[in-house]
């Protein structure tokens, strides 16, 4: 049976638009339609209708950590990302010995196919973020762990029919001996590859975009920075079309006015990215990255226990909300939460709303708070609901 859920405001494509009505069936969206609701149709009253938020790199969340992930893990990560409007997220393993790194991915890949229809926020395969990484740049990732690109790990990779169906993005440093090969043919095998944990100099970034890598990862953060004369990575992909621009908007790891320097010089090619630990949705304590300590302390940084940032603690919808709190208009900030991550991880039928979309969706009340998310066109979260059920004292906490 078809459903119209109607709201005000929603953003189709990249605006800001309404009353749009969007009618949904059996977990797609069939039909836009603008203007008055039809009847029967599930009216909002206010807030904004938008795409569930895709997350390209999330290295664990509530406690779990992807490299030493079990079902049980898996499901409360899913469980637990429709609060934050995350509804797909692909899980990240950073830097270990590519055999280690194979046994991770299977592990994620074996949980994720355990979980059932309607658990929540769907993962999307896997982003290996190392360990073809430049040990000058390696911020937490264990250096003794990097190793150049070279054939024979590839054929490690790409010669592992279940990873190889599975591998989505691989983060690498292309100034790496062997790596703009390597980029040359993770890119034909269908990878997305990303320069990150990169010393490179910026014509060598800009070579990387020509052998095929089509993203940064986070921007600014453990690459060879930008200068008046050398642009290094970020200086050249702020200019570059080819790259998409991953940026961990907790406003720690890239301060307010640089992020809205990015929206400025490359708004339309920003992925927001929360670069999760297991830290993120929980009390400050440690816990586990890629099997180190990291450290949550008040300020809600992760660090290692040397005091190098670690991931982040970000959820996405912290993100957008500290993106339109630097000046970037709402719709842009949005945008970069869905239609740009779904576009350039290959995912057509996400990140928008439009007919022939998979119907996940987010209700931001007028704070930019989730207020309810549909994965697959079913609830997945309802925020009135969970302060309904919440023990006496906790609803209204929570208010």
């Amino acid at each position: 049976m078809d459903t119209v859920v109607a709201a005000p405001r929603a953003l189709l494509g990249r605006t800001i638009t309404g009353p749009v009505s969007l009618r949904i069936s059996a977990g797609r969206i069939v039909e836009v339609i603008t203007g008055s609701p039809p009847e029967g149709a599930e009216v909002m009253a206010d807030g904004l209708l938008t795409p569930g938020l895709v997350d390209v790199q999330v290295n664990g969340a509530v406690g779990v950590d992807f490299a030493e992930v079990d079902p049980q893990g898996m499901a409360a990560v899913a469980r637990a990302l429709p609060r934050t409007g995350v509804t797909r997220f692909l899980p990240t393993l950073i830097t270990a010995p590519v055999p280690v790194a194979v046994r991770q991915a299977h592990a994620v890949l074996e949980a994720a196919a355990t979980l059932p229809p309607h658990a929540g926020a769907k993962p999307l395969g896997v982003h290996l973020e190392g360990p073809f990484l430049s040990p000058k740049r390696a911020g937490v990732h264990d250096p003794a762990f990097m190793v150049p690109p070279g054939q024979a790990e590839l054929d490690v990779l790409l010669g592992d029919e279940v990873l190889r169906r599975a591998l989505r993005m691989v983060t690498l440093a292309p100034e790496q001996p062997g790596g703009m090969d390597a980029v040359r043919r993770l890119a034909a095998a269908g990878v997305l590859v990303a320069v990150g944990h990169s010393d490179a100099t910026g014509e060598q970034t800009r070579a990387a975009a020509e052998a095929g890598a089509r993203m940064v990862t986070h921007l600014f953060n453990a690459q060879r920075p930008l200068g008046h004369r050398e642009p290094g990575v970020p200086g050249v992909a702020l200019v570059d079309d080819r790259f998409t621009l991953g940026l961990i908007a907790d406003l720690a790891h890239v301060g307010p006015d640089v992020c809205r320097l990015v929206f400025n010089a490359a708004g339309h090619r920003v992925a927001l990215v929360t670069d999760a630990v297991a830290a993120a949705g929980m009390p400050p304590g440690r816990y586990q990255l890629g099997g180190a300590d990291v450290v949550l302390a008040e300020d809600g940084v992760p660090r290692s226990p040397e005091g190098t940032i670690a991931g982040s603690a970000l959820t996405l919808d912290r993100a957008v909300r500290n993106i339109v709190s630097v000046g970037v208009d709402p719709a842009a900030a949005l945008a970069a939460a869905t239609i740009v991550p779904a576009d350039v991880i290959g995912e057509p039928t996400l990140g928008r709303l439009e007919p022939g979309a998979v119907a996940d969706l987010v209700w931001w009340d007028d704070d930019l708070r989730p207020r309810k998310v549909w994965v697959d066109g079913e609830v997945a979260f309802d925020r009135e609901a969970v302060l309904e059920n919440a023990p006496v004292g906790v609803a209204a906490a929570g208010q």
